[in-house]
């Protein structure tokens, strides 16, 4: 139970579960330029809410005070993932316009990881004799 070996292991298995991965960079299209551009691809991250946005003011002031929770706390929740959202920026240094790009459900989410290769008996035998090995010297 060499931590080295285990390491080893667990990167296998990472790379070996299903798994959505998209390039760093794509070329579709941009109304900006009327064209199809290069785009650098980043996953979409919701902003930090605002704490002076109306409804947060008038549930703040309905929370103040005595009385406990006002508000019913949602609790029935159905769905195990989110939607995955592209965010494509045009990287023409005169455009430089951004778009959101839906796309489906999924687990785990990769961006611009390693080409998934199939997996050959070859590799399997060879990390074998790694776990062997580490496991001899321990």
């Amino acid at each position: 139970t060499d931590p080295l070996c285990r390491q080893k292991v667990s990167s296998l298995c990472l790379t070996n579960t299903k798994c959505v991965n998209v390039p760093k960079t794509r070329r579709t299209y941009c109304k900006k330029c009327k064209k199809h551009q290069p785009h650098k691809v980043t996953q979409y991250k919701k902003g930090k809410d605002s704490l002076y946005a109306q409804g947060k003011r008038r549930y703040d002031r309905k929370q103040s005070g005595y009385g406990g929770q006002t508000k019913p706390i949602f609790r029935k929740k159905a769905k195990t993932t989110k939607k995955i959202v592209l965010r494509l920026e045009c990287v023409e240094p005169n455009c430089r316009s951004k778009r959101m790009l839906a796309i489906k459900r999924c687990k785990h989410f990769e961006l611009g990881g390693d080409k998934k290769r199939k997996v050959g008996v070859t590799e399997v035998i060879l990390f074998s004799n790694v776990c062997m090995c580490s496991l001899n010297a321990v």
